[in-house]
């Protein structure tokens, strides 16, 4: 017994200094609207130049939530937090953010690119009238995967929403977002 409520004070302790800096500078780390604007601006046209059919998935989309560097850090516990815009026929519409925590193998920290891309107009209008929209609860992400030589077919596309996340070495696989929640930021 008493080794189980060391290991949680040690989890406890250790979640608390990772998420210290987070807590105590977020008025440092909050991006203005227009820095967000023109981080979303190079998110996208990476995207177009790294990802096969790019154009065509943004040309059908009802909307687009673009996060440049959604930044995770940990060890044995970790979280991470981004924010980025909502962008409706090319304009941003709202900023939202992103946060999640996880409990199990993480050590170290990396930072990586992510896109929504909403196809379905209903699920768009859920997530932005949601107070938290939670990924695996209120809706799903399919992740798109292919290889080097694949072009992206939208047409045969049933998913509602689709994501891509991809780093400093492109898209990267094997990525959920069950449990992150998305919440609308006050950017004005």
């Amino acid at each position: 017994m008493r080794k189980s409520a060391m290991h949680k004070r040690i989890a406890v302790i250790t979640l608390c200094l990772l998420l210290a800096p987070f807590i105590f500078t977020t008025n440092a780390m909050a991006a203005t609207a227009q820095e967000i604007d023109a981080r979303v601006d190079a998110t996208l046209k990476i995207f177009r130049a790294q990802v096969p059919g790019a154009d065509q998935y943004l040309s059908v989309a009802k909307g687009v939530l673009v996060f440049p560097s959604v930044f995770r850090a940990g060890v044995g516990i970790g979280g991470e937090y981004g924010e980025g815009a909502m962008r409706i026929n090319g304009k941003t519409v709202e900023y939202w953010s992103t946060a999640s925590a996880s409990i199990g193998f993480t050590f170290g920290a990396q930072s990586k690119s992510l896109i929504l891309i909403f196809l379905d107009e209903a699920e768009l209008i859920k997530f932005r009238n949601s107070e938290g929209w939670r990924a695996g609860i209120d809706g799903s992400v399919a992740f798109v995967e292919w290889g080097k030589a694949e072009n992206v077919d939208t047409i045969n596309t049933k998913d509602p929403i689709l994501g891509f996340a991809f780093g400093n070495k492109g898209l990267m696989a094997n990525i959920a977002l069950e449990g992150s929640k998305f919440i609308l930021l006050n950017k004005e």
